[in-house]
């Protein structure tokens, strides 16, 4: 909980004015019981209305002090939970968008979205609990208690023989509830993980008639996490009725003994009714101190989360000479991207990449082709550095890239990925991305990537709202906003992975001949199905099982690569082949 602490130092003068207004307030509180008891015992007997208006008016000025500063301390409470929530919330933000993909793959993106949500909800609620009960309740108890004791020793005897028996339930109870919460938690990652699969399938189940399955298999998981929520619940909710248990029993002994000792004369009837209200005052503390330990131990299972994320090291920090392995010789007339002797595994077992080496000249194009699952995206994840190679080396302008930051490493960059992503927002800042795109080079992007006929069709033209995903577009047209976003700036190195797949040969024909005019110098890297789509490239790779098998031109490919003759001919025919 060191991180919960840090982010409440900002807020430790907001938070002390408060918890004094709140102290305050309590104290007006805890006088109200003993004034009346003085009206009864003291007053009412004397028969003198004058001060038991007195009295009966500081009761009242008491009560609003009260209720006053119970309201304005809890307004403070809630702003300093909303904003120190915020904050945690903006530095997990932040620290997700700067895992690395293998650390994304170890938290999974529905157990992120988890924390995110429902665990910075149970820290904000503590938070806010904590500030509002955290005085209030120990001073009821412990002032009540005082009181008690100065009222009437004896009955107070009776209390503080309960109090033990209660404080041993609470800290059991509490104990055993906080990894009951972090399971619970856990099984909420599973309903958030299969919610998105199946929204995000949405179409899919439909079309295969699937939705019978789908139904079965969330009632799994709902029911899972049912009953963890279930076991938590039960054991957590045995702390009211165990102290509403033990303190009724003790107000009913209290009663007994004081309605005997008013009996014989020992004490007085206002005594035994200021008696029984601290009693209440100290039996509400108790619910809410336990109620405080209930929402503590969602809040400790959630942080525990949240600082797995915070504290998880930066796996993809630049590299500096201090480091193990430091290569931070820049290569002489190296050529713009060199990958020499790469290897890399996704789980440590199998090479996903194996010795992979090529090399391209500043604006040179590189086809890369092979089989599902034979490594192509994989080899670009690595350029963009979403993992670090296993060994090896991958240079830009011949400089390891592990020592370049990150800003400027992704400066350099163009990229439309395979599962790329288009945002609920206009066209226009679809394709500039919060980057300084004028809007100039934004409709000269969409001009190459063969997208500004539909766009002028479109309401508002590049100002039309796209739906979550671009829902209202068709495949082939998202494909061209996401190459207009690559192109846009003019970047260095173009990246275009399997993105005109929807597209048809015209269209990818133009497209292909509009970058190579207007991107002349930028270096570009092609992954595609289609040998149309490279066939023009300086150097294509073919790739499987990890490995490059081939490397070469389209017609030296043709003479000496089987595997890349059988994808021409499959696709364009013998006859166009020779």
């Amino acid at each position: 909980m060191q991180t919960y602490f840090k982010y409440l130092k900002p807020f430790w003068v907001t938070m002390t004015v408060g918890l004094i207004i709140k102290f305050a307030g309590t104290i007006f509180d805890l006088l109200i019981p003993v004034m009346l008891k003085i009206i009864i015992d003291d007053i009412v007997p004397t028969k003198n209305v004058a001060q038991i208006y007195i009295y009966g008016g500081v009761m009242v000025v008491c009560s609003i002090l009260a209720v006053v500063g119970n309201i304005v301390a809890n307004r403070m409470a809630s702003r300093v939970a909303s904003e120190s929530t915020r904050k945690l919330r903006h530095d997990l933000f932040v620290k997700t968008l700067r895992l690395s993909c293998s650390q994304t793959d170890k938290f999974t993106i529905p157990s992120l979205e988890s924390r995110l949500t429902s665990d910075t909800y149970n820290v904000h609620q503590f938070t806010g609990m904590m500030q509002r009960m955290g005085v209030r309740a120990p001073i009821l108890l412990v002032g009540g208690l005082i009181l008690t004791c100065i009222l009437d020793p004896v009955l107070t005897l009776v209390l503080a023989a309960m109090l033990p028996v209660l404080g041993v339930s609470v800290f059991y109870i509490a104990r055993k509830s906080v990894p009951l919460y972090r399971k619970q938690q856990s099984a909420t990652d599973d309903m958030v993980r299969t919610v998105r699969e199946n929204i995000g399938g949405i179409r899919v189940i439909k079309a295969l008639s699937k939705t019978d399955f789908e139904k079965r298999r969330f009632s799994g998981v709902n029911a899972a996490l049912m009953r963890r929520e279930e076991v938590a619940g039960r054991v957590v909710s045995a702390t009211n009725p165990l102290m509403n248990f033990f303190l009724y029993v003790g107000l009913t002994v209290v009663i007994v003994i004081g309605g005997y000792r008013v009996n014989v004369g020992l004490s007085q009837p206002g005594t035994i009714i200021s008696f029984m209200s601290y009693f209440n005052y100290i039996l509400n503390a108790l619910l809410s101190v336990s109620r405080m330990f209930t929402v503590y131990s969602r809040c400790s299972a959630s942080m525990g989360r949240i600082e797995e994320v915070l504290e998880s090291k930066e796996e993809l920090r630049v590299v500096t000479p201090a480091d193990e392995g430091y290569d931070g010789a820049v290569v002489e007339n190296a050529p713009h991207i060199s990958f020499e002797s790469v290897k890399f595994s996704y789980n440590g077992k199998k090479d996903n990449l194996k010795d992979v080496s090529f090399a391209l000249q500043k604006g040179q194009t590189l086809g890369i082709i092979g089989a599902t699952g034979s490594g192509k995206t994989t080899l670009i994840s690595l350029l963009l550095r979403f993992y670090d190679p296993d060994s090896g080396t991958i240079r830009i302008d011949g400089r390891d890239i592990r020592t370049i930051p990150r800003e400027a490493l992704y400066a350099k960059f163009g990229v439309a990925l395979q599962s790329d992503f288009l945002f609920s927002d206009t066209i226009r800042e679809n394709v500039r991305f919060g980057r300084g795109v004028t809007d100039d080079e934004i409709a000269e992007a969409v001009e190459y990537a063969q997208a500004s006929e539909f766009i002028s069709e479109k309401e508002g033209g590049e100002d039309f709202m796209l739906a979550i995903k671009g829902a209202n577009l068709s495949g082939g047209q998202k494909q061209r906003l996401l190459i207009s976003r690559a192109l846009a700036g003019h970047p260095d190195i173009l990246i275009l992975d399997d993105s005109s797949s929807a597209l048809d040969y015209k269209t990818d024909s133009n497209l292909r001949a509009a970058i190579a005019q207007g991107f002349s110098s930028s270096t570009k890297i092609i992954i595609a199905q289609r040998v149309s789509s490279i066939m023009s490239a300086d150097m294509i790779l073919v790739m499987d099982g990890g490995a490059v098998i081939a490397a070469g031109t389209d017609s030296e490919l043709r003479s000496t690569c089987e595997i890349y003759r059988e994808i021409a001919e499959s696709q364009m025919g013998g006859a166009i082949l020779d």
